[in-house]
């Protein structure tokens, strides 16, 4: 019998071993413990950087001024008045400049994803042979623009001034969002499923369709929101193109809040107690207008935070 076929006997098993299974967590050592614990401590203090302005804004808006002003304020509302807000809902230009900022935001996020997700899609197959010089085109535009003056020329002999479709039509394709989109569509949509599209008959139009936009519902989300919140802040676009009041945003309309009650303020006579209270007051009134400009976004963004991360890794990272 060769030594091939003798039986070797078990290795003993060592019994201070912990016995491994799916469930067994590895062990940390005391040095691992201690980067974790310091990696926790610094998220969070830099959770409560980011947090802490807003919730202070918030607690201030709601708030005495006097007490704000004297640093009573911290955590909690003190002296509890709602002056501030009630001063900004007053104004009847308020809802205008929602109602506005409402349609121009929807409508521009549809027309943004309308035009980018099939320009990116165009540009991700690679036998679309122009697409190169395409991109470089693109690219070319984040880089060099024609500046305010030409813009204005040109939007004046577009018709475009004072109307709504100055917030909308100029800015129909972001960049930077359509790279977004096509490395998503490179590296997240496999290339056999437009060949088994194809076998059954479907051209480029009925793929992008049926199957790569069901398919893109995260990097749709992240590129819209990014869209919306753009066209929700734009201040310039209606501070240049916008002499109509019927027609300004709720960016306007709030400065146009803030700078008439400062109006206000600087003619309401010398008295120190009377610009103490009208300063005061302007304070509420400035905290309230970052409140309800801020707040429908905080809305939205939850609903859409599950797609956020997602979308902007996958659209961003190769491989």
């Amino acid at each position: 019998m060769t030594s091939s076929n003798v039986a070797q006997p078990a290795p003993k098993a060592d019994p201070g071993a912990i016995p491994w299974n799916k469930h067994t967590r590895q062990q940390l050592k005391p040095g691992d413990m201690a980067v974790d614990i310091v990696i926790a401590l610094l998220l969070a203090v830099i959770l409560l950087a980011v947090i802490y302005p807003l919730w202070f804004i918030v607690v201030a808006s709601l708030s005495d001024q006097g007490a704000v002003s004297s640093g009573r304020v911290t955590l909690w509302p003190v002296g509890f008045t709602l002056a501030g807000y009630q001063r900004v809902f007053q104004d009847a230009r308020i809802w205008t400049g929602y109602g506005n900022t409402v349609l121009y935001a929807v409508l521009g996020t549809a027309l943004n994803l309308v035009v980018t997700m099939p320009a990116a899609f165009a540009l991700s197959r690679l036998e679309f042979k122009p697409r190169r010089v395409l991109l470089f085109l693109f690219t070319f535009t984040m880089y060099f623009a024609g500046g305010l003056i030409p813009n204005y020329l040109l939007y004046k002999q577009l018709g475009l001034l004072n109307s709504m479709w100055v917030f909308i039509l100029p800015g129909a394709l972001s960049v930077w969002n359509l790279i977004i989109a096509r490395s998503f569509f490179e590296t997240s949509i496999p290339e056999d499923l437009h060949d088994a599209a194809r076998i059954d008959g479907l051209g480029y139009f009925g793929y992008f369709m049926k199957i790569v936009i069901p398919l893109s519902s995260a990097i749709i989300a992240v590129i819209g929101l990014y869209y919306f919140v753009g066209h929700w802040n734009d201040y310039f676009t209606g501070l240049i193109y916008i002499r109509q009041e019927a027609k300004e945003p709720l960016q306007n309309v709030l400065q146009s809040i803030l700078l008439a009650n400062q109006t206000n303020q600087m003619g309401s006579g010398n008295g120190g107690q009377n610009v103490l209270q009208q300063q005061q007051l302007a304070d509420q009134i400035k905290y309230g207008v970052i409140i309800v400009s801020t707040l429908p976004l905080l809305i939205i963004y939850p609903f859409l935070q599950k797609y956020f991360n997602k979308g902007v890794m996958i659209g961003a990272v190769k491989g």
